[in-house]
């Protein structure tokens, strides 16, 4: 397993970035700010991440998407747990701010993440069409953190 940076054409992946986040212009508002990083496995990109600094204390994942053939097989924590430790002693907080799913809550409390915060309305506020996830609209944006020192 390799994971490499991303500087430039970001945009190869949007197949995979829309995974996580399926309206374009919300990648677009992070995309180029964020760091990229990319998880291949076996030759082929099997998953990814962009994180973007929020403060001096905090680094967050925007947007975090396996493939679905290679999901359940650890890669997306691999990620997680390369960028904890690549960020620790540079920040106190890793973030991700997510829908309120039972798909995706669970899988970040599993990475030891707390929930910390939540925007009302985030989702229907800030998308053009309604978002569902497991059959389940989301609505609200749940944050959640961990420390990383």
């Amino acid at each position: 397993m390799e994971i490499k940076e991303i500087k430039s054409n970001k945009k190869q992946y949007i197949d995979l970035l829309l995974l996580a986040d399926e309206q374009e212009s919300m990648i677009d508002r992070y995309l180029e700010r964020g760091i990229m990083y990319i998880l291949i496995d076996k030759g082929k990109v099997r998953s990814e991440c962009v994180i973007t600094v929020e403060n001096g204390n905090t680094v967050e994942i925007k947007n975090i998407a396996t493939y679905p053939e290679d999901q359940g097989k650890g890669y997306a924590k691999h990620l997680i747990n390369f960028i904890a430790k690549k960020y620790q002693n540079k920040y106190q907080i890793l973030q991700v701010g997510t829908g309120d799913s039972p798909l995706t809550i669970p899988f970040y409390e599993k990475c030891s993440f707390k929930r910390s915060d939540k925007i009302k309305d985030f989702f229907v506020k800030n998308y053009d069409h309604p978002i569902f996830e497991a059959g389940h609209q989301l609505v609200d944006m749940i944050y959640l953190s961990k420390r990383l020192n």
